[in-house]
């Protein structure tokens, strides 16, 4: 158990606070959330600007920092719209189940150390279990819910198949993500969130074949292999680019909430963001030393008292967001075989494989009474060294026959003369008579559309004129005009040179 100091809680601090200390605490993060969410989405407009060389947002507010309250007020009083053949109350019930959740993973995130507020000595955090940890997996697995019943209440088949790829990504990346942070676990001996920040309070004592010194403390630097993995596992976990393949406009319209609009369609967009101030939230305490300044800020006696804590916890979180955005903004979307086999294929095991070094590790240093230098050396590197070899057989198998036909090529057996296969379908029978002027399907041209088409006339202009006053002036045309007096269509009738 982790000794409490005047400003680090333990779980033995939690549950003993007045009632409208907790009321402080649950507007307060419901306020934070709100505010982040306003800010996440002017940074990323303004960060993608800039990587583009444009101005963003830049007339609502100063520098348009309040564009997103101005986007979020227009969504409000926007039209809502119920599709016909939607289930109204799953409708209506699935961006509230995404949006819960969403604030529910934020109650046992450590926003700073033990503070005074109005003469009371609380921590600044709302609670703490000793699985605090698996509550914020709970959560953002809940989420896919609403996700799901949005696609299927819907009634339509995009935003069906959008909600089947979200459920399908959910399972693949939240195993990942709950298996990078098995090894945390291991170091700090709890999954209590306020006890994994204690241990990541002073440096880890190391000996190395005698040779005594203070390590690092963050367990991004001491397991940087779990870190990586939750890292690219969030991504996938939020929806985000390159991962957001349940919104894929190229595939899927908008994917799970095509059909959604007006203020539903907000508490989405309010989902997706908190979602992922609350992983950037979770990363910084797991792996990044939680509201705890860094080196060197450290070394003062000042910097981890008081409410100043809270600036580093959100500077880190700034800095996770940072890293998502960037990544909106640099790679492209994946294609969806390749997002699913680097899931099962990569991430998980490499996962597995990580968890069996730590624990054989810390087995050894404890049971052989050994020192950290030589279970490195006598038991990492070992490990290192097997598991090298085997993701390099595996990766001389997968990647087999594209180097046989590289050696082929060299070989001079594959000719770049050699005519390429017809990757067109074979012409079908003609449903109406060709007006092409270029060569058909089977000579060799591509797939050409119709090009007699019309548009049917307008219902609306239909109904807007008088029956008789529609037949003297005549018919409604493809353009959707009306060929009346002095149109184009009677001039060219009345003088056909025109």
């Amino acid at each position: 158990m982790l000794l409490a100091t005047p400003d680090q809680p333990t779980l033995e601090d939690f549950g003993h606070d007045v009632w409208w200390i907790v009321l402080i605490k649950i507007v307060g993060i419901f306020a934070v959330l709100v505010a982040m969410t306003l800010f996440a989405i002017v940074f990323e407009r303004k960060v993608v600007a800039r990587m583009q060389q444009r101005s963003g947002p830049n007339r609502v507010g100063p520098r348009g920092s309040l564009q997103s309250l101005a986007d979020g007020l227009k969504l409000a009083f926007k039209e809502d719209i119920m599709p016909a053949l939607a289930d109204k109350p799953v409708y209506f019930l699935a961006p509230v189940i995404s949006a819960v959740p969403a604030f529910l993973a934020f109650s046992v995130i450590p926003l700073g150390p033990s503070v005074s507020i109005f003469g009371e000595r609380t921590p600044l955090q709302l609670t703490d279990a000793p699985i605090g940890v698996l509550v914020v997996l709970a959560c953002s697995a809940m989420g896919v819910y609403g996700i799901v019943l949005a696609g299927w209440a819907s009634g339509s088949t995009y935003p069906l198949l959008g909600g089947l790829r979200s459920a399908a990504q959910m399972v693949s990346y939240e195993i990942a993500m709950g298996l990078s942070i098995v090894a945390v676990f291991l170091y700090a001996g709890t999954m209590s969130t306020s006890e994994i920040v204690a241990a990541q309070a002073d440096g880890t004592q190391l000996s190395f074949f005698g040779l005594e010194f203070t390590g690092p403390s963050w367990f991004a630097v001491l397991l940087p292999v779990s870190f990586v993995i939750y890292a690219i596992a969030v991504v996938g976990e939020t929806n985000r680019a390159p991962f957001d393949l349940p919104e894929a406009e190229s595939e899927l319209v908008g994917g799970f909430h095509t059909e959604y609009t007006s203020l539903k369609f907000a508490l989405f967009f309010l989902a997706e963001y908190i979602n992922m101030v609350t992983v950037s939230a979770l990363a910084a305490t797991l792996f990044l030393g939680g509201w705890r300044a860094p080196w060197p800020l450290s070394t003062w006696d000042g910097a981890n008292s008081g409410w100043l804590p809270m600036l580093w916890f959100f500077l880190k979180v700034v800095l996770a967001l940072f890293v998502f955005i960037w990544l909106r903004g640099t790679l492209p979307r994946l294609r969806y075989d390749q997002f699913m086999r680097f899931g099962w294929k990569v991430l998980v095991p490499t996962a597995l494989v990580w968890i069996l070094a730590v624990a054989t590790m810390r087995t050894v240093s404890r049971e052989a009474d050994l020192s950290t230098g030589e279970v490195a050396v006598f038991v990492g590197v070992p490990i290192a060294l097997v598991v090298l070899l085997g993701l390099s057989l595996a990766s001389r198998a997968s990647n087999r026959d594209t180097r046989v036909m590289a050696e082929e090529a060299a070989a001079g057996e594959i000719h770049a003369t050699d005519p390429e296969p017809d990757v067109l379908p074979p012409a079908g029978p003609r449903t109406r008579p060709a007006r092409r002027t270029g060569p058909a399907r089977a000579e060799g041209g591509f797939p050409v559309p119709p090009m007699d088409l019309t548009v049917p006339p307008s219902p609306r202009l239909r109904r807007a004129e008088p029956v008789g006053a529609r037949r003297a002036e005549g018919g409604v045309v493809s353009s959707g005009r009306r060929a009346g007096t002095g149109s184009t269509a009677t001039r060219a009738q009345e003088d056909p040179d025109a």
